[in-house]
Formats: structure tokens, C-alpha cells, sequence
């Protein structure tokens, strides 16, 4: 028999599968370096530096595990106080224990779009947190490249 690991406190714990997905991304933070590198980005505009087509970056913003998150409209015509707007909404959501399921981080509705996390892999090999979509709109949430 092993040894047993002291329990983390039901407030250390994350409520849900997406706050599992976020402590994945925060380990890629840690284990990009072992991989490929992940893509520059500019300063200020959080853009590649190879300049994405069709992407627009709005601004950073934070998961509900309290990690940055750049924020970029992949597709569509969407604001970016609007994008801003959905992407906080749905980390106070995930906060808020309204992520549906055990293990699968079901999708989450937020003003009128539905948001998902990204399994772990995805997060690890794409830096992507989250998207959020609607009517052909997509906002993602994506991991700024470490300094």
C-alpha cells in the first residue's frame, strides 16, 4: 500500500470538470518548454506575431481558476466588449457550479452562447482554455505564451 495524500479542502478543490481542464492549462504553462515552442505573440495586441487570418484579439481577461486568458474572436462579427463580456460571464458561471455533468465538462449557456473548456490535450497542444460560439460566432480563450 501507498501513502495516503492529504485531501485538499472542499474550497481547494475545482467544482467542476472545467476547473479541472484549467488546472491542465496551467501546466502547460509550466511544460511548454518541452515541447514545441508555442507562438509568439505581440505585445500589447496578444496577436501572433505571424498574424492570425480572421482572428481578432480583444484582451485579456481571467478563467474561473483565476488563470489569464487572452481573449480572440475566431470567427464572425462580434464586439469585444461583447466577447470580453461572454468569457467573464462564463467563468462566474463555472464558479457558480452551472457546468452540467461528472468528467465531461458539459457546455454552459451564457447570453444566449454556449461555452466549453477544451480536454486537457487540446489545451496542451493548442494553448486554447475555452470557446464560446454562437450563430457561427466563436470567441476563444487562449493561454498567453510564457514570458
Amino acid at each position: 500500500m501507498g501513502a495516503r495524500r492529504p485531501q485538499a479542502s472542499a474550497s481547494e478543490r475545482p467544482v467542476t470538470p472545467a476547473g479541472c481542464i484549467m488546472v491542465g492549462a496551467m501546466l502547460m504553462v509550466a511544460a511548454v518548454g518541452c515541447g514545441s515552442p508555442a507562438p509568439e505573440r505581440t505585445a500589447g495586441t496578444g496577436q501572433p506575431t505571424g498574424g492570425t487570418a480572421g482572428m481578432t484579439a480583444c484582451g485579456t481577461t481571467r478563467t474561473a481558476a483565476n488563470v489569464p486568458v487572452h481573449i480572440e474572436i475566431a470567427h464572425g462579427r462580434v464586439s469585444c466588449a461583447t466577447a470580453l463580456t461572454v468569457e467573464r460571464d462564463y467563468a462566474k458561471a463555472i464558479l457558480a457550479g452551472e457546468a452540467p455533468g461528472t468528467g465531461g465538462g458539459g457546455p454552459v449557456r451564457v447570453r444566449g452562447w454556449t461555452c466549453q473548456g477544451f480536454a486537457t490535450p487540446v489545451v496542451l497542444k493548442t494553448g486554447q482554455a475555452s470557446k464560446c460560439v454562437q450563430s457561427g460566432n466563436e470567441i476563444l480563450a487562449v493561454l498567453p505564451a510564457p514570458a
